[in-house]
């Protein structure tokens, strides 16, 4: 069996799963209770195989195996693993017994778990109903999970990259069923794999995402680096989804990236000396448009990080771009942010700040995606890259794509196509003008158009109606009248031959 069909197998085992609770919980909750199963078998699985290495290694003497077991990557005590659950699966309050189990996993692994389970309750009335509810769904679920296809063993997954695509997946098609909640903890692949592209990850390079949601954007950023010699940074302000985060990490071999669970602009945690901390690529998909951002505290930011204004209380996107430019490394950072369309051309605070940003030459380009590419949110959003390699108050051009043509559509989501972000990605790295897709606008253009960046000032698509043949026209409907005269003329005899001609008999 080859690595796609293992994928595969182990996804529509784990989808199935989800039967349980489906019509029950929302998809936005019920995602919670599967990823965190799966993560408990994945780590029971490897502990099975490990532990049958190690007493193969030192011939059963059990103290050797107990050290042993205990350097490994996580460590799960021999009455918190799943099949010592699954043996539970009738006992009446299987629900604790899960979250005990859980707390003794985080306990044996602080440094790396602290925390992670403390929000995911599978003993809540309120998401899986009263005891008997309760303990039928779980019990479901157990043996859902108990079955021998969905073996994440070492020798029969291979490679860690099976298990983390699978539960990368998971999360898609979560998010496809939560609507307008998908926002809060996934961004699309394509659209993940063409920012992290046109920012560019090198190898030894931080990479910070602080409204990190569920990694997946971290995760397409890091795996355009060809080596481990990197390190991911981010913050997630909801505790479920940070969990999520947490948990992707470690499936995906990244036990080092630091996560930090807050409210970014009211409490960024990515600090050292008491200053911001600095990366080469910060990239993000803020919430859109966010409402009561943190206006509040931005004239007294103690980062700075709204010197070049403070954005309107009911409109946050300029916050998180702010905080973003503020820790890219001077001289170098690359900066990549999702936007709404009102970004780039509204006015008022964010006008002054949009024209702030781009008189200090921080913006390298803009490009406009095709709409309905993101779950829950049919308004087509854009693409903004800021790079501080630029000279500082230089006037460079500003690139200008719009993409927003080019997609595969679909019955309820559209998507870009693997030779759309070629396009994109080509076009920025060439920096091309190409006709009807993109302009290299120099600033002085930039600055005539007072600021404002929406696309098609620059980017102009407008396709010519092909001229009318008058002449034509007028003979086509000559010959109309004509035909319709005539059949009019029949008409008019069969009436009379049927004796219903006007004024005729009825």
């Amino acid at each position: 069996m080859n690595d796609q069909q293992i994928k595969t197998e182990i996804f529509n085992v784990v989808w199935s799963a989800c039967d349980t609770f489906r019509g029950v919980i929302d998809p936005g909750h019920y995602k919670d209770y599967i990823l965190t199963m799966l993560f408990v078998k994945y780590l029971s699985d490897v502990r099975k195989s490990k532990f049958a290495q190690h007493e193969k290694a030192y011939k059963g003497d059990a103290v050797r195996v107990e050290r042993a077991m205990a350097r490994e990557r996580f460590v799960v005590p021999g009455d918190c693993t799943f099949d010592h659950l699954y043996s539970h699966r009738d006992d009446n309050d299987i629900g604790q017994l899960i979250n005990t189990v859980l707390e003794k996993i985080e306990d044996a692994n602080k440094a790396k778990l602290h925390n992670v389970f403390r929000n995911i309750d599978f003993n809540s009335e309120a998401n899986l109903g009263k005891t008997r509810q309760r303990n039928g769904r779980l019990k479901t679920l157990l043996e859902d999970f108990a079955d021998p296809k969905l073996d994440l063993r070492p020798e029969r997954v291979g490679h860690m990259d099976i298990i983390g695509d699978v539960y990368e997946y998971l999360i898609a098609r979560f998010a496809a069923q939560a609507g307008k909640k998908a926002g809060e903890f996934y961004t699309p692949a394509e659209v993940s794999e063409t920012l992290a592209r046109l920012v560019a990850p090198r190898d030894g390079d931080r990479i910070c995402d602080p409204t990190c949601g569920s990694g997946s954007l971290l995760i397409r950023a890091a795996k355009q680096i060809d080596s481990k010699n990197f390190s991911l940074f981010g913050q997630e302000m909801n505790g479920s989804t940070w969990a999520l985060c947490k948990m992707n990490m470690f499936l995906h071999e990244v036990d080092a990236a630091r996560i930090e669970w807050e409210d970014t602009i009211r409490h960024p945690q990515l600090v050292e000396n008491d200053a911001l901390m600095k990366f080469d690529v910060v990239i993000a998909n803020p919430p859109f448009s966010l409402d009561k951002w943190g206006q509040e505290i931005a004239a007294g930011d103690r980062f700075e990080r709204f010197s070049r204004g403070i954005p309107p209380k009911s409109k946050g996107d300029w916050a998180f771009i702010s905080h973003m430019i503020a820790t890219a490394i001077e001289g170098k950072g690359r900066v990549g942010v999702v936007v709404p369309h009102g970004v780039l051309f509204r006015g008022g605070q964010e006008g002054a700040i949009r024209k702030a940003a781009i008189e200090e030459n921080l913006l390298a380009g803009v490009v406009g995606l095709p709409a309905n590419l993101f779950y829950g949110a049919g308004i087509p959003a854009a693409l903004m890259v800021f790079d501080k390699a630029r000279k500082p108050r230089g006037k460079d051009p500003v690139l200008f794509i719009d993409a927003s043509r080019e997609f595969e559509q679909g019955t309820n989501q559209n998507r870009l196509r693997q030779q759309d972000i070629e396009k994109i990605v080509e076009t920025f790295r060439k920096r091309k003008p190409i006709e009807k897709y993109s302009h290299l606008a120099p600033f002085d253009q930039i600055a005539e158009n007072d600021f404002n960046l929406n696309i098609p000032r620059y980017v102009d698509t407008f396709e010519p109606e092909p001229e009318v043949d008058l002449r034509a026209v007028r003979q086509d409907i000559a010959r109309i009248q004509k035909e319709l005269a005539e059949v009019e003329a029949k008409m008019e005899g069969y009436l009379k031959e049927l004796g219903i001609a006007e004024g005729g008999p009825r």
